[in-house]
């Protein structure tokens, strides 16, 4: 599919690394998805009926990114990335004028964030509270993990129907 490296998660490191390490396995899954493709090819919905697409599975996670580390770990007051999604389906996220420029670069920055915000925890046993849900950062960890992996599956329909590229 391209030439794109991903770091294989370690075999015998302790939990905090194995889970950092799959998740950032998880993010470079979806960055070789989406190697080498024109901004058409990333924005295209090629499932129909769905509006999903590639470029907006990346806003997608560049949204839960920030939700779930910065907001609801950090307890941050940030805004969305991309003013006026009202409920969160791909198709708002999938716009036909999303620039896949600022969409990488804002994926980046906001996992970049995430990784500095797990380094500076004490322990995957710490807990936050958010409304009435109390979480462990190790919940989270396991929780992004499940959500880059769900989305890749959907990016390898895509990828293979944009141009029969398949892979793991």
């Amino acid at each position: 599919m391209s030439d794109h490296q991903r770091a294989e998660p370690s075999r015998t490191a302790g939990e905090r690394a194995s889970l950092t390490g799959f998740l950032q396995y998880q993010r470079e899954t979806l960055a070789m998805k989406c190697a080498g493709l024109t901004t058409s090819r990333l924005r295209e919905k090629a499932i129909p009926p769905s509006g999903l697409s590639l470029l907006g599975l990346v806003r997608h996670v560049a949204e839960v990114e920030r939700m779930w580390f910065q907001v609801v770990w950090n307890g941050e007051d940030v805004a969305g990335y991309w003013p006026g999604k009202v409920n969160g389906t791909f198709a708002e996220f999938a716009t036909d004028s999303a620039d896949p420029d600022e969409a990488f670069r804002i994926w980046h920055a906001a996992c970049a964030r995430s990784r500095a915000i797990v380094e500076a925890a004490e322990s995957l046993d710490a807990t936050v509270r958010r409304r009435d849900e109390v979480y462990t950062l190790r919940y989270i960890l396991t929780h992004m993990i499940e959500e880059y992996a769900r989305h890749n599956g959907h990016a390898d329909l895509l990828r293979e129907r944009i141009d029969g590229a398949t892979g793991e």
